[in-house]
């Protein structure tokens, strides 16, 4: 195979963390992908990979090169079709994207069709899960960060915030009574979130005018680790949850959750766009992260 060959195996091979599904995808023989990372690691003179027989894994230099390799193919790609499509190529390629599961499900999974029928050569992988994913290690174009950022070493792009609310079931607020002022949360029970099961939960939190956050203890039955089993305690009565309003705006609107306390909010969230420095970003990427801000900022509103 010639470079760019080894370099596009290669570079799958890293994704999948397999030989075999890496063949099945470029629809290659398996030996075939396995001979090609050997040339590119002869012809760089270093060990890419860690191969085992349960796993194949990224060594340091890999990682650097998978990295290198992403950006040549890209920029390969984008030079392919200035000539192909003078005007303006559609986008084509792969484009890996992390957001958390509300934003996921309510705000960017309804807008996907109309980017897809725009680009019907593009090809979104898109993550959600409420652990922090290592953006470069895993090979994430960009991230939708609800929180702080974390790492000065990302290039952080502002969206706005998220406003959070207290909700409850009408199942709950009949069973136990609506809370009014913060002296009633004694006789309530809060869903605890832990993002580590057997951790001291946070509590109810609230932010005074001040931007102070005060943390009330509270009884409640059921701790989870994961926002879906949150919402979903939330729904079926076992207590108070506190969430971006933006993920339950459906859930009010249909009366499945009421809002309580509205007067003690727990803080903002800021909702910011995150990807690795790079000197040249692809088109691709730099066009869908436009599209994920615009989407994004015209949900968010004013807050934007």
């Amino acid at each position: 195979m010639n470079p760019v060959e080894c370099m596009q195996v290669f570079a799958r091979v890293a994704e999948l963390a397999s030989f075999t599904q890496a063949a099945q995808a470029l629809g290659l023989p398996k030996a075939s992908a396995s001979l090609a990372v050997q040339q590119l690691e002869a012809q760089l003179g270093t060990r890419l990979l860690h191969r085992t027989t349960r796993r194949v894994q990224l060594t340091q230099d890999g990682q650097i090169c998978y990295e290198r390799c992403k950006g040549l193919l890209a920029d390969l790609d984008e030079f392919q079709a200035m000539f192909q499509h003078p005007g303006g190529a559609p986008l084509r390629g792969r484009v890996r994207i992390d957001m958390t599961t509300g934003l996921a499900r309510n705000v960017v999974i309804p807008r996907l069709p109309e980017l897809l029928r725009r680009h019907p050569a593009l090809e979104v992988e898109l993550s959600s899960t409420d652990r922090r994913v290592d953006l470069v290690r895993e090979g994430f174009d960009c991230v939708l960060r609800a929180g702080p950022v974390g790492d000065a070493n990302l290039v952080a792009r502002p969206l706005g915030v998220l406003h959070q609310g207290n909700y409850a079931s009408p199942a709950y607020v009949e069973a136990m009574g609506t809370p009014r002022t913060l002296e009633d949360l004694p006789r309530h029970r809060l869903v605890h979130y832990a993002g580590t099961l057997g951790a001291r939960p946070a509590g109810f939190e609230v932010q005074d005018g001040s931007g102070a956050v005060a943390r009330h203890a509270m009884a409640g039955a059921v701790t989870v680790n994961n926002a879906e089993a949150y919402l979903s305690a939330g729904l079926a009565g076992l207590g108070l949850i506190q969430v971006p309003r933006l993920s339950v705006e459906d859930l009010l609107a249909r009366g499945l959750l009421v809002e309580v306390l509205p007067a003690h909010a727990a803080p903002h969230m800021p909702l910011t766009l995150v990807y690795a420095h790079q000197r040249n970003l692809s088109r691709r990427v730099r066009l869908v992260m436009d599209w994920l801000a615009d989407v994004v900022r015209a949900r968010l509103g004013g807050d934007a």
